[in-house]
């Protein structure tokens, strides 16, 4: 069954019969489903699964790609991301070739590549960190979820970034 049709269907056991909605006008499935998403009681029910489960809920960790035009503002970058504990983990993964579009010329230049494992939550205070140290007028800066992985490392993931 598609977890969709699940969530509907548990949400049907608990509505009322047909026309008995509550006083706001709004059907209990839509007011169960409202209390669903909101952020703070997703949040505490994915902690919850994680801890009954043992396991991690997809998307909770991420990936941040960062490129550096040398090895040194490279070590900078990633010595002041773990400083500030914004990341598990950063790999200073060696020199690669970049084709680019730059102010409507074809650039090619050799970058290093920052390969950042953090909590999906701290992607934004990251972001902005590394927007105000990096040299690049435009830095490159994109994350990708973690939807699997080794459970053990995900679960030091979570030991080494603080929740904020």
């Amino acid at each position: 069954m598609a977890p969709g049709l699940a969530l509907r269907d548990s949400l049907e056991t608990l509505a009322p019969a047909r026309g008995s909605e509550r006083t706001l006008g709004c059907p209990a499935p839509a007011l169960a489903l409202l209390v669903l998403l909101h952020p703070l009681l997703r949040g505490l029910a994915l902690q919850l699964h994680s801890a009954l489960t043992g396991s991690s809920v997809p998307g909770t960790h991420s990936v941040v790609f960062v490129t550096c035009l040398n090895e040194r503002i490279a070590r900078d970058i990633a010595r002041a991301i773990m400083d500030r504990r914004l990341a598990a983990c950063v790999n200073i993964l060696p020199k690669s070739s970049a084709l680019y579009f730059w102010k409507g010329e074809l650039e090619e230049s050799t970058e290093i590549l920052l390969l950042v494992k953090t909590r999906t939550s701290r992607i934004g205070e990251l972001s902005n960190y590394v927007r105000s140290i990096h040299p690049f007028e435009i830095p490159e800066i994109i994350s990708l979820p973690i939807d699997q992985g080794n459970p053990a490392y995900l679960r030091w993931m979570e030991e080494s970034v603080p929740r904020h």
